[in-house]
């Protein structure tokens, strides 16, 4: 999602030009289901957001009879949540095709823009959260990579999380947040995407936690990725979000978003308010050019 302030309709169709041709169509097939002791009321996040950077071409979901079911806007306006109140067993099934159409400047090439020079949309994402507590990796990130700034310091960290961590299923639980993941060195992409929100907010560039799906995630799943907002080269005072995978399974090119949050309890599939038990989870997703 771009920050269009200071742009007009000629200036996106130019960026729109200007895009990568190489990203494929996804096609999207997942679905889970759970059982509530008694009456819950349980907000569900799972759809591909209808945003302009993704085309959604098709999409289809089904899930069971429920008491109540209303759409709401998902957080920053990416995707939408559902709200279900149910009772006993209950299932979804989802499928969509996604077209990525992202702008995607040279990384190394983006500056960082000066807190103060911010829009509203990205100063949030500068804050600590309830998973990623940025203020505790100040010293990490000045120690381990000077004075480095922007797009190549975001390159850094993603890089050194790849190297010095290990994706280990089971490793990490609901409650592991950056810091308990940055001294195990190990975890899954939910992990991997905390800790480079929490770099990259101590270096005070914004970033925000991302649901998505991908083509390349093994075992395939729901995937997390981050995403970091600098300034924009084509837009004179504007930023750009753009996505990160320190897991090093997704590329921004082949990624269809779900939604966004400062961390990973804003963008649960799954937000229970009511004893639930959860029954089973299936996801794949194929690319097709």
């Amino acid at each position: 999602m771009l920050f269009l302030a200071k742009t007009g309709f000629a200036v996106e169709q130019a960026r729109r030009a200007r895009r990568s041709r190489s990203m494929a169509t996804i096609e999207i097939q997942s679905g889970f289901s759970f059982e509530a002791d008694g009456t819950a009321d349980v907000l569900l996040q799972f759809e591909a957001a209808h945003i302009p950077e993704q085309r959604i071409h098709s999409h289809d979901t089904t899930m069971s009879d429920v008491e109540h079911c209303a759409r709401v806007a998902a957080q920053d306006d990416i995707g939408e949540r559902l709200w279900i109140r149910t009772k006993g067993m209950f299932e979804v099934e989802y499928t969509a095709t996604v077209e990525p159409d992202r702008h995607l400047p040279d990384l190394a090439k983006l500056e960082p823009i000066l807190p103060h020079d911010m829009p509203g949309e990205a100063v949030q994402y500068l804050f600590d959260s309830r998973f990623c507590q940025a203020t505790k990796f100040q010293n990490v990130v000045r120690d381990l990579f000077g004075d480095r700034t922007g797009g190549a310091l975001i390159i850094d960290l993603r890089d050194w999380i790849a190297e010095n961590f290990e994706y280990t299923p089971g490793a990490s639980g609901p409650d592991t947040d950056a810091t308990d993941s940055f001294i195990s060195r190990r975890g899954i992409c939910r992990d991997y995407a905390h800790v480079m929100v929490a770099l990259a907010r101590a270096a005070q560039i914004p970033a925000r936690y991302v649901a998505c799906y991908s083509p390349g995630v093994e075992p395939p799943d729901f995937h997390a990725v981050a995403e970091v907002f600098l300034n924009d080269p084509d837009t004179d005072g504007g930023g750009t979000w753009q996505l990160v995978d320190a897991t090093g399974m997704a590329t921004p090119q082949d990624i269809a978003k779900i939604g966004v949050g400062r961390d990973a309890a804003d963008v649960s599939f799954m937000s229970s308010f009511g004893a639930t038990e959860f029954k089973s989870s299936t996801v794949k997703v194929s690319a097709k050019d």
